[in-house]
């Protein structure tokens, strides 16, 4: 990596703003008829917005390597889920903006482990989604602990990866995403005023619990919510591929029109909740003098599927799981991101490192596999893998085209976006199309590594088995978490505690 020189108090600072699970629809500037996003919109009105921004691997852990590190799965190592998986000895982006000066901090969700490696951050404020069986107690459980409500988080009853819905028990001021957002604010505040600052608020909503502040769901609750969409191939339950009968089955669906605008109202008002409690940063930056010189970029791990043909969650390379909010500030002036425009080339999560990187003037390490979002170059085509085995899916996204394969049955599907932008006409058996999909299978191949290549005979895919869809068994009320008070004891067996003798 080229010698950095170190930064200082008049380089421009960095906020990197990330959700979870929020689609790249759901958005007013993005033309949605219900949901209210004013402060991204209002965002969106003063930099770029990338029409075209992917979760290379629509699920939380592989993507947030990604992001730390600008690399894509092959090369970070996780296109699973792999919980207690270090991060690979790469580059992060905090510690190179470390390295050349800035001050780091984090808050919020980091979805890393050992959950408190800093992986290059100076500190890292954490709300880990009530995750204490892997070794740490988060500071947003700490804090509540110390208002009172010691273990309270999850006693709402609401599940972390299911779609039941309520209002947060608790009060406003310690629902999760105003808490980060005080977490945030004050880190700004307290920050060394001699060298900039490069700070990433990692919000855990809208993911599930859906458990919206009260207000938030009452302000949906006479607003008409448009359906999720149901193909025709959707809905041929024995035709779907098998990971789509997993996960239509896995959720349920039968829900209700009443059931389903429900979800959204509340999944909505998470969303518009984040959007207000956003203002509170952008004007603290403001009041701090820093708004017109900081990089600002707003961005999400993924999307959800919110019942859109049938389906939900991620894990899928459909619009509504995998197609990403992507806008990006640079400071007043900037050029590079001049204000209300709309940019539709091809980007990833693994683009946001180099992108700031870049905006700020620190050379790009030689690890990083993205490309700056402001530069010329612009990819061909964007490969996209998630799972292994049977729930595997692969994706390349080219021109308006999507080629979406699921190994198990050797299955594809073919989208024009352009003609088609809800995916409800798939293209992979039309003979006018036969051509373009023989050569985007052929890109598809030519990404294919390790037990992917037994996908392969004679160069042409053949997949795998066929595999019989089996009811799904959900004892665990998909993650469900319990009460978090006391923490769970330390195992120490084998090992010394306190004086011998």
């Amino acid at each position: 990596m080229a010698s950095q020189s170190r930064r200082g108090p008049d380089a421009p600072s960095v906020l990197l703003i990330s959700t979870d699970h929020w689609p790249a629809h759901l958005m007013g500037g993005a033309g949605h008829p219900a949901i209210r996003t004013p402060t991204l919109d209002s965002l969106a009105g003063a930099g770029v917005r990338y029409t075209n921004a992917y979760a290379e691997c629509p699920v939380c852990i592989p993507a947030r390597r990604t992001l730390m590190t600008g690399a894509t799965t092959r090369t970070h190592g996780d296109r699973v889920f792999k919980v207690q998986e270090p991060m690979p000895q790469l580059p992060t982006v905090a510690q190179t903006f470390r390295d050349s000066g800035y001050q780091a901090y984090a808050v919020g969700k980091l979805h890393v482990f050992p959950q408190r490696d800093r992986i290059g951050f100076d500190d890292v404020i954490l709300a880990e989604e009530g995750r204490p069986i892997l070794g740490a107690i988060d500071d947003y459980e700490l804090w509540l602990g110390e208002e009172g409500h010691p273990g309270r988080s999850f006693a709402h009853g609401m599940s972390n990866n299911e779609y039941s819905y309520r209002p947060w028990h608790l009060s406003e001021e310690t629902h999760v995403t105003n808490w980060a957002t005080d977490q945030m604010c004050r880190m700004i505040r307290r920050r060394d005023p001699t060298r900039p600052g490069f700070w990433f608020l990692s919000y855990c909503h809208p993911h599930p619990p859906l458990v919206p502040l009260e207000w938030y769901y009452n302000l949906y609750r006479d607003v008409e919510i448009p359906l999720p969409n149901r193909a025709a191939w959707s809905q041929e339950f024995d035709n779907l591929p098998y990971a789509l009968q997993m996960i239509q089955t896995r959720y349920g669906n039968s829900f209700s029109d009443e059931e389903l605008q429900g979800i959204h109202r509340a999944f909505y008002a998470l969303c518009t909740h984040i959007d207000h409690q956003l203002r509170r940063v952008i004007g603290t930056l403001r009041e701090e003098r820093l708004l017109d010189n900081t990089i600002i970029c707003f961005t999400s791990d993924h999307g959800d599927m919110l019942g859109q043909h049938g389906l939900w969650a991620k894990r899928l390379y459909y619009e509504q799981s995998a197609n990403i909010p992507m806008l990006l500030l640079g400071p007043a002036g900037d050029e590079r991101t001049p204000a209300g425009t709309q940019d539709d080339r091809l980007v990833g999560w693994q683009d946001v490192m180099p992108t700031l990187l870049d905006l700020a003037g620190i050379p790009i390490p030689e690890t990083v596999e993205g490309t700056s979002m402001v530069g010329d170059a612009q990819r061909p085509y964007l490969f996209g893998e998630v799972g292994e085995g049977p729930m595997a899916s692969r994706m390349i996204r080219q021109d308006q085209y999507k080629l979406i394969y699921y190994p198990t049955g050797n299955r594809f599907q073919l989208f024009d976006l352009e003609a088609d932008p809800q995916e409800m006409n798939d293209l992979s058996l039309a003979e006018s199309h036969a051509t373009l999909r023989q050569s985007m299978t052929a890109l598809l191949v030519d990404e294919l590594y390790g037990n992917d290549e037994e996908w392969l005979q004679d160069g042409e895919l053949v997949g795998l088995p066929r595999k019989e869809w089996q009811p799904v068994k959900n004892r665990e009320l998909s993650g469900q978490r319990g009460l978090h008070w006391p923490p769970p004891p330390l195992d120490l067996s084998g090992k010394q505690v306190g004086m011998p003798g």
